[in-house]
């Protein structure tokens, strides 16, 4: 039997380098959006440097009572698109100064006019990543969970989409650890393994102290094609 080395996570709002590591890791990638959507977390924020720190960029959705009803990622609205051009401006003010945003402003630019429309948080989720997995030149399958159909079960949706994507093995983020449930992928004969997120080189970046964990964005716009040489 061939070998293949699945991940599954929920979309994220321009991601850590973290993210597309792990994507770039496996040989087919699942977006996870049919779960809850979860507040104060990744799924419409990230952070970017700026000279007066770091700073959050929250993409505004109807997440009110979102734990009451069970609202999923997948169905989570936008709900002012005034965030588009604001967040582009806070982008460009930080990074105009790096060394290679000249070659990305016009790209992500328009990326951004693109999304003033959307409806949806996790069609931007999707914009973004399919345009930075382009520019880090990552051809890793992308499919999404509700092409496989979902099953009930923490531990046992993950290992029926496995199965399903015809994987012999789950690269999982290490957080999640708290929860599954590892006789679950003995039993199916999956290899279960944990995404290492330590090690990453320090690069040129502005306004210090260093920190790693902010949008990819940040790698990009001051390492450009080098990006890559600082992950995994």
């Amino acid at each position: 039997m061939t070998s293949k080395k699945v991940a599954i996570l929920q979309s994220n709002y321009i991601p850590w380098k973290g993210y597309f590591d792990i994507i770039n890791s496996v040989d087919e990638f699942i977006f996870y959006d049919e779960m809850q959507y979860t507040t104060r977390d990744w799924r419409n924020r990230n952070k970017i440097k700026t000279q007066n720190g770091l700073k959050w960029l929250s993409i505004p959705v109807n997440a009110k009572g979102c734990q009451q009803s069970g609202q999923k990622i997948s169905e989570t609205k936008i709900i002012d698109n005034a965030w588009a051009k604001s967040h582009w401006d806070s982008i460009r003010s930080s990074y105009i100064k790096t060394p290679y945003f000249k070659d990305y402003e016009k790209f992500f630019k328009e990326l951004y006019q693109s999304c003033e429309n959307e409806e949806y948080l996790c069609n931007v989720n999707y914009k973004f990543i399919f345009a930075i997995n382009d520019i880090l030149e990552i051809k890793t399958k992308i499919s999404f969970d509700k092409d496989y159909g979902i099953i009930e079960g923490k531990t046992e949706r993950l290992v029926d989409l496995v199965k399903k994507a015809g994987g012999t093995e789950y690269l999982s983020g290490p957080a999640a650890k708290d929860y599954i449930v590892d006789e679950y992928f003995e039993k199916e004969n999956i290899k279960l393994s944990y995404m290492n997120y330590s090690g990453y080189k320090e690069y040129p970046q502005l306004y210090p102290p260093f920190e790693h964990g902010v949008t990819i964005l940040d790698l990009i716009f001051n390492c450009g094609k080098n990006a890559r040489n600082y992950m995994k």
